[in-house]
Parts: C-alpha cells; structure tokens; sequence
C-alpha cells in the first residue's frame, strides 16, 4: 500500500487510524528499549538485576503506584488540549462535537452547544479539573517513588554492608577502603539519584511520547510523520553518547575513589605525616589527584554540554518545522482552528520529553556505570562453610600437616609446614619477617583459605575447612601487632564480643593485660573515649587493652602475633606471668623477642617459609643456629633465666 492510500485510511476511518498509530508506535517504543537494555562492553544485562530482586521485592507497591500515577497524571494533561480543541471548534464554531456517545449525550442533556456557549465557565471548570487531575496523580507519584526509592536504598546500603562484611580477608586486602567507601556512598547516591528523580521521569518521557504520537496522528497524519521523523535522529546521537558518556563517568568515579582513599588513608595516619614533616607532600599529591578529577568532570561536562546543546537544537527545530507546517495545513483547510491549537498543545508536550530524553540517557548511563560497581562487590563469592560443617571441640592438639601456600601468584610463603601444638601447651614462633609466621595463622583461622591440595591444619582431628566459620572464630582468639580498636569507651572495647560488660569482670581481664592500674589514672576511668583506631593512647596501651579484649572472651585457642613488641621488658614480663598462671587453654606466642618466648614448653624457628629449628629454649640454645644467634644479638648468652627474671 502506497503512502496516499495510507493516509486516506487514517483520514477516512478515525478508528482504524488510531489502533494502526498505537500498534506501530509502541512497536517502535519495543525496539527502542531492546536497543538500549543490550549487553554493553563492560556490564551484562544477563543476571544483573538478580542481586537487587530481593532489595526491590519490598518497595514493588509503591513502585507501581508512582508508575500508574503517572500514566494518569499524563492521560489527565492530555485532556486539556482536547476540552480546548472542543470548546474552539464545537462550542464557539458551529462544528459537530466529536465526543464519545456518554458525553455527548450528557452534553445534549445541558441544552447542548447553546448552554455551553452561554457558560463558557463551564469549559474552563473542565479544563481546570482535569489540570488539578493532573496535579493530584502527580502527587501521589512522588509519594510513591520516594518511599519505593528509599526504602530501596535502605535495603541496598544494609545488603552492601552485610555482605562486606562477609567478605574473604584477601578481599579487604586487595581493595583501597577509600575505593570501597567511595562506592558505598556516591555509588549509591547516584543510583538514588535516578532512582528518585530519572526513573519515574523515564516513565512519563515513554508514554508522554507515544501518548503524543498516538493522539497527532488521529488528528493529522502528515504533521505526525514530521514530528516523528526527528525521533530517528534522536536515537542516533543518544546512542552514539550514550557508551560515550558512560565511559568518561566511569574513569571520572574511579579517580573519586582513588581521591577519596588518599583522604581516607591520610586523615587515619595524620600522625605519621606530622611525625615526618611530609605534609607538603601529602597535600600536592593530593592536589595532584583531585585536579585529575575535577579534569576529568570538565571534559565529561563538554560532552554532556554537546549532548544537551545538540538535543535542544532539534527541539527547537521542529517546534519551527510543526508550526510552519501547521500553517500551511490550516490554510489548506486540512486542519481547523481548534486542531492547530490542540496539535501545536500536543507537539510542545511531545518536545519536551523528546528534549528530556537525552538527560534521562545520560543520568541512565551513568547510573548504569555506579550499578555496575556495586554489582562488583555483591557478585563477589562471600567466605561460606562447608555443606556438612562441624562444631567439634575445640580444645585438640593443633597439626599443620605437609601445608604449603602462596598469595596469588607470589613465591610460596609456606612450603612443606610439620608441626603439632599439643592442647593446653605454650608454644612459640620465632622468625624473621616475612618468614610466613602470621600466615600460619591466618590459615588457622581461615582468614585466608587452604587451598585443596597444599596439605591440611587439623584441630582435634578435623579439617579446618570442615569447621563453620562462626563456630572456629570464636574459639580462636588474635591479638595482632598492630590491633585495631573502634571508637568506644575502654569497658566497652575490652568487653566488645563478651557475654557479660561487668566491670569486675571487665577488670579482672585488665589485670592479667597489666592495663588495670594505667586505666584508672585517667579522669574517667573505664568510661574513657578511645579515639578512632585507638589514637588517643600510646602503642603499648593499645597492645594492652586489646590482650584484654582477647582474654575476655576466654577462648581455648589464644593467639599472640607479636602483640607485646610495643611494651617494656618489665610490663611484659607480667603480661607473661599472668598468662601462664592465670589463663587456661593453647597459647601461641609470634615474637621477635627472646624473653617472650623462652618459657613456652616449644619453640619453632621459621626462616624463609620452612620451619628450621624446633625444641626448647635450652635445647635451641645449644644448637648452632638462628636461635643462638638472635639470643646473642639480643645481648642474652648462657644465663638467660637469670636475666629474665630481672
């Protein structure tokens, strides 16, 4: 069928014109959607809602009241132009109404043209109800995408702390927190963004347009096909952007993570840059990487500028082409007064989603890239127990047997590790750095997982890998070098895991962490603010307090990775004493100093991820080997007991 035939069925059969006009458009709207929800370069479609399909089940009702709101607030607005068209051509003008038969017959009921033309109020009463129609739809879809978007987001910001916290250890230790904050926070406030704002925009642009499109072509088909043959124009370069723009947000919030991890790092260790006179070179490379980033929003601005700046020229081009054409129609007798009025209502309605739809895009691109990243982090595998986890006793002799191991691709960090802590025993580690002491128990405590094959860590006879994490962890208890304490008072710290916050309690384990009596001369006692990482005491109280915390939870397992180098001889030598006569269980010292390890019923001497010497401090002492020579570097021969003792 040829254009003219076309054209004289849409001109001859209003019905058959309109269903023909809905059928192509929203085959056309279908395409276009297909087109844009395609697999990009660096995001798949494929299962990237699935994470959020728990996160979005709770706020479904509201959603669906903003979207339905909406549709009736543009179907409501829609019906201005028509009561103008109406008034202008059948009320005012001699034309016959073109309504449905209910409301013509209830037009026929008020006396028909003659009452309306002597109460025009009444037309405008129309016109004025269906404009606070409009306004009340409106309404009641913000309502709805607020909560729907909010409580969106408060499930999305629990799900990515819940599931960071799950976390493996050698995730944490591959990802900048700064980068990780960074995602948490702008990442989800642009998703909020869109949510909140684009989303139901994107809704009302969608059907804005094909509501436009439908009502222009039942009333002039010609003036339609002009409107429409911008919108191929418009998918052209939103399309060419869209990847465009996508890309340069993604490089733009990757420098913001990297700028946020430089602050994040530098306001943590601001005492270290003051201790080394470095903050001149800390505040240029800080200058250094934010005008990286603020370049890098400059030249995404240029080209949201071009974007936009092309948008608005072909808006304002065909409102110029639509009103010109309209003219000639009307001259022509093709298009009365009141159509031309009503056309040129629907056209300026069609523009300004056509307009909008450009920014949607680009907000949608960019949302797209901040989905994209947190989809990084909730895709990624949390530590997970064995199907047939145990919760064996935890109170066995500890056997590393034949266990090697390495991060990533590294030089192995343990290789071909024999060793039996029997149960109830002290047992000392002592190597150099980087002799792989921390690692074994890391192992231990499946803070980072033995892979199949490089042996096996055993607890009372059974795997490691085989005990739930829950269960594992918290009969294994670590103090490290360099512990971490959160920002609470100092009961709370010691006591944070505790069943109990009893300050008698509380103090007993002070006591054995010889921390008690240095506790009490601050002006508020166990009720003193520990600042953020503990800055507000020196090293060696920190040491202490966290020895306290460990020893509250009075686990069968203790660890000590090298937690008493920050304190004197003296002190540690009472934090010694008070362990072995005051605490039951495994303890497994990690030292550089001698006099920390010599009382352990075994030591063994790591060097280079091997285990080189093992036995006693008496039987070492005797060997020609790391042992004797660390002891005689730290000034100890023959008589160290004695000295020991002192």
């Amino acid at each position: 069928m040829h254009s003219g035939a076309v054209t004289a069925v849409f001109v001859r059969c209003p019905n058959q014109r309109r269903i023909l006009a809905t059928a192509v458009i929203w085959k056309a709207a279908y395409r276009i959607a297909r087109c844009f929800m395609k697999k990009s370069d660096n995001t798949a479609a494929k299962g990237q809602s699935r994470p959020f399909r728990e996160i979005i089940r709770g706020s479904r009702g509201f959603f669906v009241l903003a979207f339905v709101s909406v549709i009736l607030a543009v179907i409501a607005n829609y019906l201005t132009p028509q009561v103008i068209r109406i008034t202008v051509d059948s009320v005012l003008d001699d034309k016959p109404f073109s309504l449905p038969g209910f409301l013509l017959s209830w037009v026929e009921s008020l006396g028909g043209r003659d009452a309306l033309r002597q109460n025009l109020l009444l037309c405008a009463a129309f016109a004025l109800f269906f404009s606070l129609l409009s306004g009340l739809f409106n309404y009641l879809s913000r309502m709805g995408i607020a909560k729907g978007c909010e409580g969106v987001l408060l499930r999305l910001r629990n799900r990515l702390f819940g599931h960071i916290q799950k976390l493996p250890y050698e995730w944490h230790s591959s990802h900048q927190t700064g980068d990780i904050i960074q995602r948490c926070t702008s990442d989800v406030d642009v998703v909020r963004n869109f949510l909140i704002d684009q989303l139901l925009e994107l809704v009302r642009t969608v059907f804005l347009i094909i509501t436009s499109l439908i009502i222009m072509f039942s009333m002039n088909v010609p003036l339609s096909l002009i409107a429409l043959a911008f919108m191929p124009v418009v998918i052209l370069y939103s399309a060419l952007f869209f990847n465009r723009i996508g890309h340069r947000f993604q490089k733009a919030d990757e420098t913001e993570g990297e700028l946020t991890a430089i602050a994040q790092e530098n306001f943590t260790g601001v005492r270290v840059v003051r201790a080394f006179g470095r903050e001149r070179f800390e505040i240029d490379r800080f200058e250094q990487k934010n005008n990286q980033f603020a370049d890098m929003w400059v030249r995404l601005g240029h080209l949201l500028g071009l974007y936009w700046g092309i948008g608005d020229f072909f808006t304002c081009f065909q409102v110029m082409v639509i009103v010109v054409a309209g003219c000639f129609q009307a001259a022509a007798g093709n298009l009365t007064d009141g159509e031309f009025l009503a056309f040129v209502a629907y056209n300026a309605m069609l523009v300004w989603p056509i307009r909008n739809f450009g920014r949607i895009l680009s907000e949608l691109s960019k949302t797209r890239i901040s989905v994209g990243r947190l989809l990084e982090i909730l895709r990624t595998e949390p530590e997970k127990d064995a199907p047939d986890a145990q919760t064996p006793p935890m109170d066995g002799d500890i056997v590393f047997r034949n266990v090697s191991f390495r991060y990533n691709e590294t030089k192995e960090v343990l290789q071909a590790i024999n060793l039996t802590i029997p149960a109830g025993t002290t047992f000392g580690i002592l190597g150099s750095t980087g002799s792989g002491k921390s690692t074994l128990m890391y192992l231990l405590d499946r803070l980072y997982e033995l892979p199949e094959g490089s042996g096996s860590i055993t607890i009372g006879g059974v795997d490691v890998r085989n005990i739930s994490l829950d269960w594992l962890r918290s009969h294994i208890g670590i103090v490290l070098q360099e512990p971490f304490l959160f920002s609470k008072t100092i009961r709370e710290t010691i006591s944070d895991g505790a069943a109990t916050r009893e300050l008698e309690v509380v103090r007993h384990s002070a006591k054995l962490a010889a921390i008690d009596d240095t506790i009490l001369t601050f002006a508020e006692g166990y009720d003193t603010m520990i600042g953020e990482r503990g800055v507000t005491i020196s090293g060696g109280q920190k040491q202490r307090v966290a020895i306290a915390r460990m020893l509250m939870q009075n686990t069968p397992i203790k660890i000590f990775d090298d937690s008493l180098s920050a304190v004197d001889m003296e002190t540690d030598a009472k934090i010694r004493e008070s362990i072995n006569h005051h605490v039951t269980g495994t303890t497994i010292l990690i030292a550089h100093r001698i006099t920390t390890l010599m009382k352990a019923d075994c030591i063994a001497v790591m060097d280079k991820g091997r285990i080189v010497q093992m036995g006693t401090h008496e039987q070492l002492l005797q060997e020609d080997g790391i042992y004797r020579r660390i002891c005689l570097a730290q000034g100890m021969g023959e008589n160290t007991e004695g000295r020991a003792a002192e």
